[in-house]
């Protein structure tokens, strides 16, 4: 971890990062499409190392090379686990990044509330789904240079029930006057547990509409909807 650090640095030319975040977690969970946990300890090379990772980082804080740690792709029993040895006077944990958008709102399913009540900001990528939010996809279509057209195993936004949402949340925006991606962008941004929205662009009008999606807000109405299409689909990209 020092060394991976010390290579950031060097890269970002800084001597300090204000936010240093561990990526995935070493152990055996479902991450990133397995919806289901099934424990097998014999399957799983990890030994617990929770303390340790956060004296390293606790000494790299005192060494002024971090001011703040987060997590990604963390789930509530190891976020309890950072935040429990905290308590002994080792850092705290302020961010988690985790997926979160339309079709993914498992972080509300424990994790939402455990951040809440744990002062902990979510980073939410993927807010457009690698763009199936945008609605470009719509009908079949598969734009030249698209992600999906440049990755076709990207499977996770690509289910029949992914798509059927989309169609019925582009149905949403367009009654009430909005592009997808400005619904899309503007639901996350409406949740209180999001302290920033890790947006996406490829060219200047992807990122034009993106940014003024901070000045959209979604009425009472337009968010009844969305919970009549997240309860006929629920969480179809895990």
């Amino acid at each position: 971890m020092r060394r991976a650090l010390e290579k950031s640095l060097d890269r970002l030319n800084t001597d300090y990062l204000d936010l240093y975040q561990l990526h995935w977690p070493e152990r055996q969970t479902n991450n990133f499409g397995i919806r289901g946990y099934k424990f097998s300890p014999s399957e799983d090379p990890w030994t617990d190392n929770f303390e340790e990772i956060l004296m390293t980082l606790d000494d790299l804080i005192k060494e002024g090379k971090i001011r703040s740690i987060g997590l990604s792709n963390e789930n509530p029993w190891g976020i309890m686990r950072f935040l429990n040895l905290a308590k002994t006077g080792l850092p705290k944990i302020t961010t988690v990044q985790n997926p979160y958008n339309l079709l993914n709102r498992l972080f509300e399913i424990g994790t939402a509330e455990l951040c809440m009540r744990e002062g902990i900001g979510l980073l939410a990528y993927s807010p457009l789904a690698f763009g199936r939010l945008t609605g470009k996809y719509r009908k079949g279509q598969m734009p030249e240079k698209s992600r999906f057209k440049l990755f076709p195993n990207l499977a996770r936004f690509s289910g029949e029930n992914s798509i059927n949402a989309t169609d019925d949340y582009y149905e949403i925006a367009n009654n009430f006057g909005l592009t997808l991606t400005e619904m899309a962008i503007s639901f996350v941004n409406s949740k209180e547990f999001v302290t920033s929205n890790i947006i996406g662009a490829t060219n200047l009008n992807q990122l034009g509409e993106n940014i003024n999606s901070i000045n959209k807000s979604l009425s009472t109405e337009i968010l009844s909807s969305i919970e009549k299409v997240h309860s006929k689909y629920p969480d179809p990209a895990p």
